[in-house]
């Protein structure tokens, strides 16, 4: 969960090769984060990772301390089994 603006949430992406879409949590400021418990009282989000499928099931969630960095093979892994579902129903 990111509560960066669009413009810099698309230079991450491109940074990291991601081709989903993130979400911006920047206006309101915070509101998904402060729903989803992460958002910390100095108005940032906790390094939180929701991966929610096209029905609205959660079907990841990975929160961290804010200074690490959580890699991205298990989002991808996570990515791509839900793909791999889609196509067997």
């Amino acid at each position: 969960m990111l509560t960066d603006n669009i413009p810099s949430l698309t230079a991450w992406g491109q940074g990291v090769n991601v081709s989903y879409p993130v979400l911006s949590d920047f206006w309101p400021h915070g509101y998904v984060s402060l729903k989803y418990d992460v958002l910390r009282f100095e108005g940032i989000a906790e390094r939180a990772i929701f991966i929610v499928d096209k029905e609205g099931v959660i079907r990841y969630i990975d929160i961290h301390d804010i200074n690490t960095d959580p890699g991205i093979n298990a989002i991808i892994r996570t990515l791509e089994e839900i793909e791999g579902r889609k196509g067997k129903r």
